[in-house]
């Protein structure tokens, strides 16, 4: 049965061809389309027609923009439905690895049996997990096949790697390649660990977690595209099961004790093998010599032929001479792509001068993306089109091997062909039309990071409906998916904005992302951005402005990089600044984060004078929401400085104001959530100190479990610890017992000490039931 969408398409196909007056023959040697293929869909056997097959027939039909772009839209009709805009596969995820892998059988080989044998030793009972694991080097020329070749052992050997794979970017030919310490924060995050306890932890710290992880997990860890030897050696395991597999162009000579497995180009009978798997291996076999000759011109490198074997497999009545005849005709365009004596160029200039128009812009617009992958809604802003089209081109150029699929939803150019496209795009694109590209697609991205950063704050939350909005924003959870995925391209965007003297668009996106900052403390972000808006504040004369950035850059530097003293400063400032400005609010939150600040150095009677003062200049300000804040800061303070009656008033003083129910409306669900939390936890400081059991059971009982689902172990150990404790000391042992096996469970994820002392109590409950659960865990 003919599909009615198949039956449209090969219609209007047929009206075309009749309407210019060729025959099937004559349309299959215009375009390269087999008469067969043509013929089919027409009929409407062939109802997906390729996107790549489809711009060949445009262009052996001689069709302007317009109809071709109908003809598109009508084959879009039977393409399955996509998945919601905004989904974001974890960045951990392996790429799509490719289906014909062909070649590269003996480095395969080795790699895999390295793994093995490790495995062998590590499993052997004599030797355990203390075997040093096996590091893979995989050096090479750009385009070699590098980081397809480490996927493709990835999957191989996932079986054996229950703990499954992980792949990070390095980012190494980057002008500011990864740093080893977010390389460090990326693999824990992707480990289960929460995103506070990540960014609790200085670098040191982290690279400590890192390693005792790494020597408890069985997996595959992929470094990608690596600079140097510098970038990858505090990273290399030192015990335990996993395999680790470094790509790079450089050998990292300066590594010692791992696998080198140096990729050159492909001998020609696997060169021969890959036109096999995309073009067929009949048209192949038909043509050996033609064949030969392709595979010479693209240098044997995979990338290139790929590229060229793509190209030819949507032009299925063309003869591989054809083919070799068009690479020899083109290979002297831009040597600057060409790796050593390689010509890559030919294959990419081939490809790229066969595209529709459309998919050729796309491809030239692609070079100005500024992070390393991107998404539809990305290329839809970037190309000034809707978002099925900019689909449909980049399917197009997918197919043509011009485009790689990233993250499963999301795209990237390799690098060389970044390069062929910034090249082609400063030939045919004028500076005015690049310069309006760039600016429609800052305005997107910024405009866009601040809808998603203001669902966080109270007084905003979600964005008003708008039809036109090209990503889906419905949630809070929408909101952080995209600000995480699209970071590199947003922080960019405001990068660029602040060198360009964008003042008001870097305060309001420093702005918006404020409340949303404390969900993603290990991003990375925002040291900088709150120093570029705390200097934007102040170009623009701004003093109230000014102090509110740098509150927030005070926050900034604590909770993200420990600076102490770069906190205070910055704090300390803004007290002025805000005074300066008569700004209340700005002065109470600048005496919040002194509290803070002075209570982590131990001053604590300070501290919760500061706090104190906080709360007075908020409440007279009427600003609730920093109010609850400063309470907590107070309740923490007073707490650990002893003072257990003023915190367990101030804990009071909270709980009124937040059962009030003047404040319902006034308080948004998640500042009332947290603040209950936090208040709750500090509070049993106090109790515990005074050992008010009870109390301490009535106040810990209700948030047990809520740090585990944020992530925040170590306090989540903490209260099953504190649990125990109370419940042992009021006779309830059973319960107790089970607070503690709570805490084993936590293993691994939360500081060793506290499971020590778990055991301890345990064991402690098992020889006297009526003894007391040990030592103090605030100790």
């Amino acid at each position: 049965m003919e599909s009615s969408s198949g039956t449209q398409f090969g219609r209007r196909l047929r009206e075309l061809r009749q309407s210019r007056g060729l025959t099937l023959e004559e349309l299959a040697e215009a375009s390269g389309v087999s008469g067969r293929a043509i013929g089919d869909m027409e009929r409407g056997r062939s109802l997906r027609p390729r996107r790549g097959t489809i711009a060949a027939l445009a262009q052996g039909l001689g069709l302007d923009e317009s109809i071709h772009a109908d003809l598109l839209s009508i084959a879009r009709a039977s393409r399955p439905v996509a998945g919601p805009s905004g989904s974001v596969v974890p960045p951990h995820q392996l790429p799509r690895g490719v289906r014909d892998f062909v070649g590269r059988r003996a480095e395969l080989d080795l790699l895999r049996d390295v793994a093995h044998r490790h495995l062998e030793d590590t499993d052997a009972p004599d030797r355990g997990r203390a075997v040093a694991p096996p590091v893979a080097v995989v050096c090479g020329s750009p385009g070699s096949g590098k980081t397809t070749l480490a996927i493709r052992l990835a999957e191989e050997c996932g079986t054996s790697f229950t703990d499954g794979a992980f792949l990070v970017d390095m980012r190494g030919l980057d002008s500011h390649p990864l740093p080893v310490d977010d390389a460090v924060v990326r693999l824990l995050r992707a480990w289960g660990v929460g995103d506070l306890d990540v960014a609790q932890l200085n670098s040191e710290e982290r690279l400590a977690r890192y390693h005792a992880m790494a020597a408890e997990l069985r997996a595959v860890v992929i470094l990608d595209n690596a600079g140097g030897e510098s970038q990858v050696r505090p990273l290399l395991p030192r015990t335990g099961r996993m395999l680790m597999v470094v790509t790079s162009r450089r050998t990292l000579a300066g590594l010692e004790g791992v696998q080198r497995v140096e990729l050159g180009a492909l001998s020609e009978p696997e060169s021969a093998s890959l036109l096999r798997a995309v073009v067929g291996a009949g048209r192949v076999d038909a043509e050996p010599e033609a064949a030969r000759s392709v595979t010479e011109l693209c240098g044997h490198l995979p990338l290139a032929l790929r590229v060229a074997a793509n190209w030819a497999a949507t032009r299925s009545n063309w003869s591989l001479q054809r083919l070799a005849t068009r690479l020899n005709d083109e290979n002297r365009r831009l040597d600057l792509l060409s790796a050593g004596d390689l010509r890559v160029n030919s294959a990419f200039s081939l490809s790229y001068s066969r595209l529709a128009a459309g998919a050729a812009r796309m491809f030239r617009l692609l070079s100005q993306v500024p992070g390393g992958d991107f998404s539809v809604p990305l290329a839809a802003v970037l190309a000034d089109t809707a978002i099925p089209e900019a689909e449909d081109v980049l399917e197009e150029l997918l197919e043509a091997g011009l485009l790689a699929t990233h993250h499963e939803d999301r795209y990237r150019l390799h690098d060389l062909l970044c390069l062929y496209a910034r090249s082609r795009h400063q030939l045919e694109d004028s500076p005015q039309e690049s310069a309006a590209n760039a600016a429609r697609l800052r305005t997107w991205l910024l405009d866009t990071a601040v809808l998603a950063g203001r669902w966080y704050e109270p007084g905003y939350g979600a964005p008003a409906p708008d039809p036109l909005r090209l990503v889906a924003l419905d949630s809070h959870q929408q909101a952080l998916q995209w600000i995480k995925a699209e970071s590199d391209n947003w922080s960019a965007a405001f990068h660029a904005a602040a060198a360009d003297g964008e003042h008001a668009k870097v305060v309001e996106v420093a702005e918006a992302m404020h409340w949303f900052s404390d969900n993603w403390v290990s991003s990375g972000l925002w040291v900088d951005i709150y120093e570029r808006a705390a200097e934007a504040s102040a170009s623009l004369g701004d003093p109230a402005l000014e102090a509110t950035h740098r509150n927030y850059l005070s926050w900034a530097y604590w909770a993200c990089e420990r600076r102490h003293d770069d906190a205070v400063a910055a704090a300390e400032r803004a007290l002025v600044l805000a005074g300066t400005a008569g700004d209340v609010i700005q002065e109470a939150w600048a005496h919040t984060y002194l509290g803070s600040l002075l209570s982590r150095v131990g001053d604590l009677s300070r501290a919760a004078d500061s706090a104190r003062r906080a709360m007075d200049l908020f409440a007279k300000a009427d600003e609730i929401n920093g109010y609850l804040q400063a309470c907590n800061v107070a309740i923490d303070s007073l707490a650990s400085a002893d003072r257990t009656d003023e915190a367990i008033e101030t804990y009071v003083e909270v709980m009124a104001v937040l059962a009030d129910a003047r404040n319902l409306d006034r308080i948004p669900s998640n500042v009332r959530d947290v603040t209950t939390l936090i208040a709750a936890y500090h509070v049993s400081f106090a109790y515990l100190a005074r050992e008010d059991w009870r109390d301490l059971v009535d106040v810990l009982r209700p948030i047990s479990g809520q740090f585990e689902a944020l992530g925040w172990d170590k306090q989540e150990g903490k209260v099953h610890l504190y649990l125990a404790r109370a419940l042992t000391q009021l006779g309830e042992l059973a319960s107790a017992t089970a607070e503690l096996h709570r805490v084993l469970v936590l293993e691994g994820r939360v500081p060793p000490a506290l499971v020590e002392e778990a055991r301890s109590c345990l064991k402690a409950l098992t020889e006297a039931r009526s003894s007391s659960i040990g030592p103090d865990p605030t100790s």
